[in-house]
């Protein structure tokens, strides 16, 4: 039993991956707290960071390498400047030297004290061992395992316990989705006012909707971002940014200034039917493009499906509802990230683990029941929804090419918020009653796929379209 916020499954950070990159980001930065709580860290001459498994295999194309560096320099990937970030990490490269924590000046050169290993540690595929040789001549190491969506974890799991007595503390704890429906039922409540009495044993109303407005702010800022810059992503694929171009074509041409102003004009955009899929993509591409490029974006639940709930949330905004406002945006994340939860709980968020089924099969199925709520359904409705969306990503491998986030990564963003729309109707226009598969067997047979999956297809650019298309060709 595990206490999972929604603010857990909805995290802020820099791209391109949040396992590959804010996980180890995260690690570097609860290793300098290790050495602090051991009252070493004055006396740290050196710092290894070994890198295992999937992290290894595609760690340099996901920026680990750069998360590893930022966060032993104490940066927060919530607050970083962006446009520091490659002169930040340059700079450690050239003057082989780092400021540890941001504290203490150490010799640090990422040739050599980061190293890559093909081997994968038993506990996650997505291993990091950090170890620190003091000036006394003893060593100090620990292993952190990134397992999806941000999240850290020790193999001995110290807060385990305290995870199971914060969920014996939510009003309604749960696990599945059979458990979530009894409490709507049981209560009288829709799925986010469930989910919200949950939040309130963990936060005030203010801090709650403080930190909704942060999340949705940046979301919308990403998106606006990714559709006013042009040109080719970096890291060697020369692949070309869309949503530029797509948006230009789409826009009414109406004046704006910023990302409120921008939503505004869209609203009064005229939109035609066909147009309507091609703002979905746009909104997806603009989020996944920005992630490409080390931009700041939301988990949800993973970066590298961060761009499927902005855009159906989005399309409500300014195709279903031009009247909603923070209330129903507060209601979108707050069902989007329950039903994330009992993915997570009940299977995994981790693309090393389960491949991209995990990643943009459950934000489909997240964005799939958020809008089915929005749009008036059950919360039975909302959980069929969800089932569906998944349904129709089962066995999605995570194959990327050049172990970038970008071919097929960025696409599949746009393919996720579209199924989750469709998905949405499908439940909106069904009878509960009748679904022959519930939400909890498709998260359970999720997993069981995930468990038969091979391993090259789960994040390791070692199947799939990774190995069938050359780099040369790109």
């Amino acid at each position: 039993m595990e206490c999972i916020s929604i603010f857990d499954m909805l995290k802020i950070g820099v791209g391109p991956s949040s396992s590959h990159t804010l996980g180890p980001w995260r690690a570097a930065e609860k290793w300098i707290k290790e050495l602090k709580s051991l009252g070493v860290f004055e006396q740290v001459k050196e710092v290894n960071a070994h890198i295992y498994g999937s992290l290894a295999l595609t760690g340099k194309g996901h920026a680990t390498d750069y998360a590893i560096i930022l966060g032993l320099s104490g940066a927060d990937p919530e607050y970083v400047p962006i446009e520091d970030i490659h002169a930040s990490v340059s700079s450690v490269k050239e003057g082989r030297t780092l400021k540890l924590g941001a504290e203490m000046t150490i010799p640090f050169d990422p040739q050599t004290n980061i190293i890559f290993h093909r081997k994968f540690l038993p506990f996650h595929a997505n291993g990091i061992k950090f170890e620190a040789l003091l000036n006394t001549g003893q060593k100090k190491s620990k292993t952190y395992y990134s397992i999806g969506g941000g999240f850290v974890v020790t193999e001995e799991r110290k807060n385990a316990r305290k995870k199971v007595a914060a969920f014996n503390s939510f009003p309604y704890p749960l696990q599945k989705g059979t458990e979530l429906l009894e409490f709507c039922k049981t209560e009288n409540k829709s799925i986010s006012e469930i989910v919200l009495e949950n939040e309130r044993s963990l936060r005030t109303d203010s801090e709650i909707d403080k930190e909704l407005h942060r999340i949705w702010d940046t979301m919308l800022e990403c998106m606006y971002t990714g559709c006013h810059t042009e040109g080719k992503l970096p890291g060697g694929l020369n692949v070309k940014r869309r949503a530029f171009e797509m948006h230009k074509n789409l826009n009414g041409g109406l004046p704006y200034s910023n990302p409120e102003e921008w939503l505004m004009t869209i609203r009064q955009t005229e939109v035609k039917f066909r147009q309507i899929l091609q703002w979905v993509s746009c909104f997806a591409l603009s989020v996944n493009e920005v992630n490409a490029s080390l931009g700041r974006v939301v988990t949800a639940p993973t970066n590298g499906s961060a761009g499927v709930i902005p855009a159906v949330l989005m399309y409500y905004m300014v195709i279903e509802n031009h009247a909603g406002n923070f209330d129903h945006i507060k209601q979108f994340l707050l069902v989007a990230g329950e039903i994330g939860s009992i993915f997570k709980k009940g299977a995994t968020i981790s693309a090393a683990m389960g491949g991209c089924q995990a990643e943009i099969g459950v934000s489909s199925a997240m964005a799939a029941g958020a809008l089915t709520e929005l749009l008036g359904g059950s919360p039975e409705q909302v959980l069929m929804a969800a089932e569906i969306a998944m349904e129709h990503h089962l066995g999605l491998t995570c194959d990327p090419i050049g172990g970038l986030v970008q071919i097929p990564c960025i696409e599949r963003n746009s393919m996720g918020a579209i199924k989750a729309i469709n998905a949405a109707e499908l439940a909106l226009g069904s009878d509960p009653l009748e679904a022959k598969v519930p939400l909890d067997k498709v998260v359970q047979t999720m997993w069981e796929t995930a468990k038969d999956m091979s391993s090259k297809y789960k994040e390791t650019s070692e199947g799939g379209l990774a190995v069938g298309v050359f780099l040369s060709d790109c």
